[in-house]
Order: C-alpha cells, then sequence, then structure tokens
C-alpha cells in the first residue's frame, strides 16, 4: 500500500485532531492518584472526548476493543484494558494512549504518568523513554531513510541498559488509523523509505527496564513483557515539512519545540 501525502487541508484536520488528542492527556492528569481505578479514568476520557470535544474515540470498537482509551501500567506494555478492578498505588507508572477521530481525521498520542512517589527506575525509564522520543523527532526532516530513526532509538536505549520492544510499532495516520508506512523503533529493514514533506506518521517507542520480549495475555489485548519488567512508552503524531516536522499532538508539558526546522 502507497504511503499517502497529506494536503494542506488534511495537515489542518490533523492539527485539530492532534490537539484534542494531547488535550484529553492534560485534563485526565489531576486525576491519576492513589486509589483511582483504570475504568474511571476511561469514563473521564470518554466523557472528555464525547461531550466537550464532539469527538470521537478511534479506540472504542476498533477489532472489538471495549474502552476509549489504553492504560497501560507497569509492566504492561501496551493495549491496556482499563478496569474497575486495576486500582492505582504509589509509584506504579502509567501509559495511557488516546487517539481521537474529528473530522474524519486521526489524532493518536501517549505519555507516562507517575503515580505517587515515583520509583527510581520507574522514574528514569520513563526519562529515557521520552528522551528516545524526543531524540527521534528532531532527525525527522524530508531526505532521510525512515529506517534512521529506529537504529538511533535503538542505540540510545540500549545504551542506558534497557531494551526497545519490537513487536509494535508507529505507523502512518490521517483518515486512516493505522496506514503505510511502519515506523520500526529499532535497526530493522524499512524497504528504503525515505521521508519526504506531507507524510504524516507517528512515532511511539516502547522501552522495557528488561528484556524487549513480550506476551499477550487471555483477552486477546494486553501485552506484557515476557519477564514481568517495567515498560513505558511515549508517543506523537508527526507531519513531515519541508525543513522538519510539526508536532501535530504537542502539549505544554512538552521540553521540545512544537515545530522543528533545520537548515535546507
Amino acid at each position: 500500500m502507497a504511503i499517502l501525502i497529506k494536503t494542506p487541508d488534511d495537515i489542518q484536520k490533523m492539527r485539530v485532531a492532534g490537539h484534542l488528542a494531547a488535550e484529553l492527556l492534560e485534563i485526565i492528569k489531576p486525576h491519576i492518584k492513589p486509589g483511582m481505578t483504570t475504568g474511571e479514568l476511561d469514563r473521564i476520557c470518554h466523557a472528555h472526548i464525547t461531550n466537550e470535544q464532539q469527538a470521537v474515540s478511534a479506540c472504542y470498537g476498533y477489532h472489538g476493543f471495549p474502552k476509549s482509551v489504553c492504560i497501560s501500567v507497569n509492566e504492561v506494555v501496551c493495549h491496556g484494558i482499563p478496569s474497575d478492578d486495576k486500582m492505582l498505588k504509589d509509584g506504579d507508572i502509567v501509559n495511557i494512549d488516546v487517539t481521537v477521530i474529528k473530522d474524519g481525521f486521526h489524532g493518536d498520542t501517549s505519555k507516562m504518568f507517575i503515580v505517587g512517589k515515583p520509583t527510581i527506575l520507574g522514574e528514569r525509564l520513563c526519562r529515557i523513554t521520552q528522551e528516545s522520543l524526543y531524540l527521534a523527532l528532531k532527525m525527522v526532516k524530508p531526505g532521510i531513510h525512515l529506517r534512521a530513526l529506529g537504529k538511533e532509538i535503538q542505540k540510545f536505549v540500549e545504551a542506558e541498559k534497557f531494551s526497545v520492544v519490537r513487536e509494535y510499532c508507529g505507523h502512518g495516520i490521517g483518515e486512516g488509523f493505522h496506514e503505510e508506512p511502519q515506523v520500526l523503533h529499532y535497526d530493522a529493514d524499512d524497504a528504503g523509505v525515505v521521508l519526504q514533506a506531507g507524510m504524516a506518521f507517528t512515532i511511539e517507542p516502547m522501552v522495557n527496564a528488561g528484556d524487549y520480549r513480550t506476551r499477550i495475555m487471555k483477552d486477546g489485548w494486553t501485552v506484557k513483557t515476557k519477564d514481568r519488567s517495567l515498560s513505558a512508552q511515549y508517543e506523537h503524531t508527526i507531519v513531515v515539512t519541508y525543513n522538519g516536522c510539526e508536532i501535530m499532538t504537542w502539549r505544554k508539558d512538552d521540553t521540545i519545540p512544537k515545530i522543528i526546522t533545520h537548515e535546507v
């Protein structure tokens, strides 16, 4: 399948959807505290998407996914199903992954939250994961090979004695939730994809404190680290510009510019 180049009108709609997805991660933050359940957090997100944003959750019903957002705690790598049985406790690390559809276009983003008092390992894992995403974002510009992003993420993460998950990747995005290309976060064959202006995709490294291998639980969704080590993930939706990239899902707590430019 071909990689779709976005028009200026497409990009404007993606800005709106991306902003709404980012806003959701900002409004949920005060609710993430010990004693809160992931089921309650999901209901708050769902109400905000539907009532305040007049938008749609892309996750709800996607291939049968039963909730509006994915919430992955501690050793859960991704696709955690929110539940009233899962109560947050001090020191937990929590990924909330949201995808909002507005006017037919998707905004997809995730970030880590630390519940209460952080552990040294949990805090470090979250920081290194976010830094690996920022490292890749700063590289994006027309003419570079997509593979270079994964290669640098892997090199950076492994130098910190962590590992990069292989089975799950970033993806093209727009009117489709998952479009071409696949965006791998380690050094692997990318079929020679070279970045060009108008390409839109997510970068979303998943980093484990232990081994990179994962396993899927009986519910068919929840992915955990095979060795039960902690896992963290950060994700942004971006569009490649003529001299860099624009982060569609930029938040106020990001320590990276919304628009990244390079000399042409």
